[in-house]
């Protein structure tokens, strides 16, 4: 054995190489690596600059396009509505056009008509930007938009009384089927519009309460402050009284009540005898009518029935009421003071069978006292 073997068996086994510090230290990237990152993205950006540029300036553009759009059409929408006002302003200088529309009508109407219209044209213009936008992104719209219908129905469906109050209360806003002041019957209930809504229209009854109608519940609206109103009054004479002389009697009453204040305001037309109105066999009804001024029929009818009767006592024509019996025969007739008595009956007579049979048992008499049965005579 040699003296190198020899030394290295003395020496034991060696030991493993220790790892090289390249191992567990970071690499560290060289200059060229920083060159070639550099190197692809400059590569990258100038490939897509182009499309990205086009992108954003498509968003920016759009964005810009909705927001002018949405200013000048709440503008255009805001003066239409002042323009509304400015023409029935126009018409208030005119008798029919200060009795049938009011300030405060007219303020409630134009405010509502244009918070809808400026709303829905929000609505559209920006939603539709919106679409717009992710579009540009090539985002695919057929999933969010089958989303969005589905969920729509379920809303619709869920809360399909508000939605019908909502559009019932914008076709009545639209339509002007009626306004605050206005008096209404509109089935449910009845009375006087002090505010009209898009849900809900509150109405005074004729005792005071405040009525909640839900514009989705009007079935049919009845609105006595439009247009005009008819007065009708009915006399009832008799039957031979002279039907001149009641003519003239209730004409000289209306040319005088159409001549004086403020009826002459009240009254849009004369006040006519239509005729006999029936005919019974003692007494005849004479009806009266004049077209009023909205919702001033009753003033009317109650002002009248005071005149006629007035003038009715003055000219000594008497007014009856409902079927009268003639004064011959009512003197003819003799009232029978048993006529309200009634029959008498088997019962009042003790001595009759049925009362005998009605009668309580009485007990047996002590001897020596024989009863006597009754009717019998001693």
């Amino acid at each position: 054995m040699s003296l190198s073997a020899a030394v290295v068996k003395a020496a034991g086994p060696s030991p493993s190489p220790s790892p090289s510090p390249s191992s567990t230290a970071p690499v560290v990237p060289t200059l060229k690596d920083a060159q070639e990152s550099a190197s692809n993205a400059a590569g990258w950006v100038e490939q897509n600059w182009s499309t990205w540029l086009a992108i954003g300036l498509r968003v920016l553009l759009i964005v810009v396009i909705a927001a002018v759009l949405r200013a000048v059409v709440r503008r255009g929408i805001t003066k239409l509505i002042d323009r509304m006002n400015r023409t029935v302003q126009a018409v208030d200088g005119t008798a029919l056009g200060g009795l049938l529309v009011n300030a405060e009508r007219r303020r409630q109407r134009s405010q509502a008509i244009g918070s809808v219209l400026r709303s829905v044209a929000s609505f559209v213009i920006l939603g539709t930007a919106a679409l717009m936008v992710l579009a540009t992104f090539e985002i695919n719209l057929a999933p969010l938009l089958a989303s969005a219908g589905v969920a729509g129905v379920a809303i619709g469906f869920g809360a399909r009384n508000l939605v019908t109050d909502f559009l019932s209360g914008v076709f009545m806003i639209l339509e002007d089927q009626y306004g605050v002041g206005d008096t209404v019957d509109a089935g449910v209930a009845s009375g006087e519009v002090i505010e009209v809504g898009l849900r809900v229209t509150k109405l005074r009854g004729d005792n005071g309460e405040i009525w909640y109608v839900r514009n989705g519940e009007v079935k049919r609206i009845g609105n006595l402050s439009q247009g005009w109103a008819t007065a009708g009054v009915d006399v009832t004479v008799r039957a031979d009284e002279d039907l001149d002389r009641v003519r003239a009697t209730l004409d000289a009453v209306g040319e005088r009540m159409a001549k004086e204040d403020p009826w002459s305001e009240l009254l849009w037309g004369p006040i006519e005898v239509l005729g006999l109105e029936s005919v019974l066999l003692d007494s005849m009804v004479v009806r009266v009518s004049a077209k009023t001024m909205p919702g001033k029929s009753l003033t009317v009818e109650r002002e009248l029935r005071w005149r006629i009767k007035r003038a009715f006592d003055a000219a000594d024509i008497p007014i009856v009421g409902g079927a009268t019996a003639p004064a011959d025969e009512a003197e003819q007739t003799v009232t029978d003071p048993t006529a309200a008595v009634a029959a008498p009956s088997a019962y009042a007579n003790s001595s009759s069978p049925q009362s005998a049979a009605a009668s309580p048992l009485t007990p047996p008499a002590p001897q020596g006292n024989t009863p006597i049965p009754p009717g019998t005579a001693k």
